[in-house]
């Protein structure tokens, strides 16, 4: 059609709006305006929300039963032609709301004009895109789920396989290669924590708050609310159609999610590479090179490495965008669905491919165990053996301790391989039984304190997380 048809059919389409407008908005407006693009996502949640909202408008005698009956129809007519492929989506009808409510029309006639009823789109919208967050929300959990019990898969795996433990990249002391993965299955649980107390906290229904100031029709938003699975009611009408804190909340916890799975990447990237050889990742998630054919690049563990920037981004959109927002609802706020959609999308991905990552990966126990003899990585157990065996005060032992690293090292040998003659020649008071805890396997049996890296430890440590993961699930 050309532009004067184009006008004519915008001006009548906007009809939605009521008769306050003489003239359709000009393409430009249309374009910045219009955001049925993005938030077409919401239509299930739209769905729901409007089912809930007929069935309590007919409860409370706003409109009649047979009313509700075929707005009910019409909806699920709109979900079939949804999942069908068959629904067109229309920017000139702005938004899933606006387009779900003309096709309601089209399909039912009056009742259906008759749902909107003691509600605005800004409760409206409010409440899809807090059910969408939730479900988002609940989803990266189950994901974070699958990712530990992939981790204790692997911790299993290598509950005894001994490789260097660090601090500041440099060898500190043997750990145990589970008791490494361990780690991250705790700060996956935190991670999942916070996903679901944002969820709860953002568990408060919108619906009925409309515009902005409440209506005068006596609607039963306690209905509603538990028809939506929430706990009530939004409290204050301002805030229920106002505020974004829940999304920004869920994308804080996203973020730092995202983080924790970058660290993990990073280490996947080290360890893969020919330097440390830790472990191997399947040919599912490597890459070869264009014209390097020995190479097998990480470049999964890569990119999942790179994703906090894309979802923390998200988030400062977000918070930039609502920091300055007077009472109540702003067009700004229109820009809220793209970033939180863009930063679970990618978060989703990530969580997908690291737990296929872990659950794949192949552990290399020789050069996990040659690594940790590398750096006297066992020179503190050489140091507590002095303190615990022969009563040497601490800051003594640390220093004969690093006396005879600096003779191991000349010698060009590990600490259990140092004549004890040589050890003796700095301090008379060892002897042999000090060779009992200088092997890496011997230190990270001895570390049996709570949280330590003992294989006794790890094991026990997995079993808790088993049955923890299958109470939750």
């Amino acid at each position: 059609m050309n532009d004067d048809e184009g006008d004519k059919g915008a001006h009548a389409k906007n009809q939605m709006w009521g008769g306050r407008f003489a003239e359709g908005p000009a393409a430009v407006m249309r374009d910045i305006n219009a955001s049925v693009d993005v938030d077409r996502r919401l239509w299930r949640q739209d769905l729901a929300g409007s089912r809930a909202h007929a069935q309590m408008l007919a409860a409370v005698g706003v409109i009649t039963d047979a009313d509700a009956a075929a707005i009910l129809a019409g909806l699920d007519q709109i979900a079939s032609e949804i999942e069908k492929g068959d629904f067109h989506f229309s920017a000139d009808l702005e938004d899933v709301h606006m387009n779900v409510e003309a096709r309601l029309i089209d399909i039912v006639g009056e009742p259906g004009r008759r749902l909107h009823t003691a509600r605005s789109r800004n409760d409206q919208v409010a409440t899809d895109f807090r059910m969408w967050t939730r479900g988002a929300c609940a989803g990266a959990a189950d994901a974070l789920g699958a990712l530990q019990a992939a981790l204790l898969d692997q911790a299993d795996a290598g509950a005894d396989a001994v490789m260097p433990g660090y601090t500041h990249l440099q060898v500190a002391q043997p750990v145990t290669f589970g008791h490494h993965l361990l780690a991250y299955v705790e700060m996956f649980a935190r991670d999942r924590g916070r996903f679901g107390d944002a969820a709860a906290r953002m568990n408060d229904c919108p619906l009925g708050a409309a515009a902005l100031a409440g209506t005068s029709f006596p609607i039963d938003r306690d209905m509603t609310a538990k028809a939506l699975g929430f706990d009530g009611p939004a409290r204050n009408s301002l805030d229920a159609v106002s505020s974004r804190d829940f999304a920004i909340e869920a994308m804080m916890a996203a973020s730092l999610c995202a983080t924790h799975i970058s660290r993990l990447a990073e280490e996947l990237v080290l360890w893969t590479s020919p330097h440390f050889g830790f472990v191997t990742l399947s040919d599912a998630f490597s890459t070869g090179s264009s014209i390097m054919p020995q190479k097998r690049n990480p470049d999964a563990a890569e990119l999942c490495r790179a994703m906090p920037g894309r979802i923390a981004g998200a988030m400062t959109t977000l918070l930039t965008v609502m920091k300055g927002l007077p009472l109540a609802y702003a067009k700004d706020m229109q820009e809220d669905k793209a970033v939180t959609f863009a930063a679970f999308d990618a978060l989703e991905l990530a969580l997908a491919a690291m737990t296929g990552m872990i659950r794949d990966l192949t552990i290399n126990h020789g050069a996990m165990r040659a690594a940790a003899e590398l750096g006297y990585s066992t020179a503190t157990d050489l140091a507590d053996w002095l303190v615990r065996v022969r009563g040497t005060p601490f800051r003594k032992a640390h220093e004969i301790v690093g006396a005879v690293v600096a003779a191991a090292e000349r010698r060009g040998v590990t600490l259990d391989r140092l004549p004890l003659d040589e050890m003796q020649a700095i301090d008379a008071s060892i002897t042999e039984d000090v060779f009992s805890v200088l092997s890496v396997e011997a230190s990270v049996a001895s570390r049996t304190s709570f949280g330590g890296t003992a294989p006794d430890n790890v094991r026990k440590e997995i079993a808790a997380w088993r049955d923890r993961l299958n109470g939750e699930a």
